[in-house]
């Protein structure tokens, strides 16, 4: 593991992983949350992010010119991933899906300026059914974007990559959620 990845790690279970009883964005009941936007919108997750995350993409041998995802987990995911981009090209873009479409001015569903048939990464912060991503995949090939694969920082292993492997979509994780949490919870 890289010196970048091994930081982010640790960032992701010093600052997002929560030990509890939650209910997930999915439905389902948990004993840990994983905000990783308390990760993710620091100064120093945005940096880790974008190093690792990139580097994936890339590993993956995806070549996108964008990413993004379902607003508000992959926003900053992909904010870190344009900004790194920017600085060892190439240059990938970022942009946000909202849940609707706006009311007002343009209606539009897609922020960021994304073009007809373009080549995307869709992004995760953390994936527990894959409903967001599937979301995302559905108003982004509706829009005629090409879907190279998914990419989440962390994956909970409750039928998330299965349900995008299923529906076609390559996925990577960087994180298993398990590896966090033990971490975090010193098992």
């Amino acid at each position: 593991m890289s010196e970048a990845r091994d930081r982010l790690a640790r960032l992701l279970r010093e600052r997002s992983v929560k030990l509890g009883d939650f209910t997930l964005a999915s439905g389902a009941r948990s004993t840990y949350y994983i905000d990783a936007r308390l990760t993710t919108m620091s100064s120093e997750g945005q940096r880790l992010v974008g190093e690792v995350a990139l580097d994936a993409i890339r590993s993956a041998g995806w070549d996108p010119a964008w990413v993004g995802g379902l607003t508000l987990g992959a926003d900053p995911v992909a904010y870190a991933i344009a900004h790194r981009s920017s600085m060892d090209g190439p240059s990938v873009d970022a942009f946000t899906v909202r849940k609707a479409p706006k009311g007002h001015g343009t209606g539009r569903q897609i922020e960021g300026g994304l073009p007809h048939g373009a080549r995307v990464v869709l992004l995760e912060d953390s994936v527990t059914s894959g409903g967001s991503a599937l979301k995302a995949a559905e108003v982004v090939s509706a829009h005629g974007g090409e879907i190279l694969g998914v990419l989440a920082l962390v994956d909970r292993e409750e039928g998330g990559r299965e349900a995008i492997e299923a529906a076609g979509y390559p996925f990577v994780a960087l994180f298993p959620a398990k590896d966090l949490v033990a971490a975090a919870s010193g098992v």
